[in-house]
């Protein structure tokens, strides 16, 4: 009888999300961020090598493209997580909502730096996020004085600030879909843009021209979109010397010996200074389950288990092997309560 109670429910699961066949799907499906990519396939090939469930699927997105995906239904068709280096977005979270997604558990798993790299052939970069926005917003403050913006006339970073070397900007870095991106136009884009006083005052009196001004990337040649393969990011810049790269700390980790991290605003994007925060371009790592597929896709909760074991996050877990930033022991305690108990997120704290 529980066996057949167990195929009814399959059935169910299956035929209530449309036309998806008799098939069911014996492997979990990760779509996401490319920066929380390379931690979450290290736990899928611990939980596949240690447990009977096959090792899940996973497929670099960017996190606007995962949650997108994520988002647009129930059933063996759609994802069962999706990784973000960037919290879910209400809007995100209602689209979910529209599609049948009534509840979706969110698991915070770290912190990360995000790093504005170059080779180690060529000289460290000491910056500030004034410099970076001045250098890579599509509209900065007019030269002359006026509190105006004009289309961006910068071509060296020595005419950004006169204390960098006069070599011509050219930075590789993410898409707008990336959360990469969305951490880094928030964390030093609107930083940088604030530094100039009739910007900071738009934040209040015209929000929309304030983002516009802070979040539009320049598209006349010195950004470079560079995909959702950091991977290729530092190949790029090994072979290019006078290129720098953005993508998240665990890519410079891994590449200690090509590439160097620029100083922020007197600060080295470090392990210790990430995780104590005194590293100004830090953001948490998250990754999102949907409620209804945990039963019903064979392995979702020994993953859960496994991705918030002490042996995998913790200070001396594998995670920071490959450059993640653990969180304190209480928020540990506090995520993996939620993943054990699977409890929703409630969209009304977004």
């Amino acid at each position: 009888m529980k066996k057949l109670l167990l195929s009814v429910l399959s059935l169910v699961f299956i035929a209530g999300v449309g036309n998806v066949g008799a098939e069911s799907r014996d492997y979990i499906s990760i779509v996401g961020s490319s920066t929380v990519y390379p931690f979450s396939t290290v736990v899928a090939e611990n939980f596949g090598k240690t447990t009977k469930f096959k090792t899940p699927k996973i497929e670099s997105t960017g996190s606007g493209g995962g949650h997108k995906l994520f988002g647009a239904g129930v059933g063996v068709q759609h994802p069962d997580i999706t990784n973000s280096s960037r919290r879910i977005q209400k809007s995100e979270v209602e689209t979910a909502m529209k599609n049948g997604i009534n509840e979706i558990v969110e698991i915070k798993i770290g912190y990360d730096g995000i790093v504005i790299a170059n080779s180690k052939k060529a000289k460290q970069f000491n910056l500030t996020r004034k410099d970076i926005f001045l250098a890579l917003a599509a509209n900065v403050p007019n030269p002359d004085g006026t509190p105006t913006v004009v289309p961006n006339p910068y071509k060296t970073w020595k005419d950004v600030n006169p204390e960098l070397p006069a070599m011509a900007i050219e930075v590789l870095g993410p898409p707008p879909t990336s959360g990469t991106r969305d951490a880094f136009v928030e964390l030093v884009m609107e930083t940088g843009g604030k530094k100039f006083e009739f910007i900071k005052a738009m934040e209040k009196a015209d929000g929309k021209q304030f983002k516009s001004i802070c979040h539009t990337v320049r598209e006349d040649g010195p950004y470079i979109e560079a995909g959702e393969n950091d991977n290729l990011i530092v190949q790029k810049l090994d072979a290019n010397p006078n290129a720098l790269g953005i993508f998240g700390f665990s890519f410079l980790d891994q590449n200690a010996d090509k590439l160097q991290g620029s100083v922020v605003e007197g600060v080295a994007p470090v392990f210790e200074a990430i995780a104590d925060g005194s590293y100004p371009v830090s953001r948490p790592l998250f990754f999102y389950v949907k409620k209804a597929h945990v039963d019903q896709i064979p392995g979702i909760r020994e993953y859960l288990k496994e991705f918030t074991s002490e042996k995998a996050w913790g200070d001396e877990g594998y995670l920071t092997d490959k450059g993640l930033i653990p969180m304190p022991a209480a928020e540990r305690k506090k995520y993996s309560d939620i993943a054990n108990n699977l409890t929703p997120l409630n969209a009304s704290d977004l």
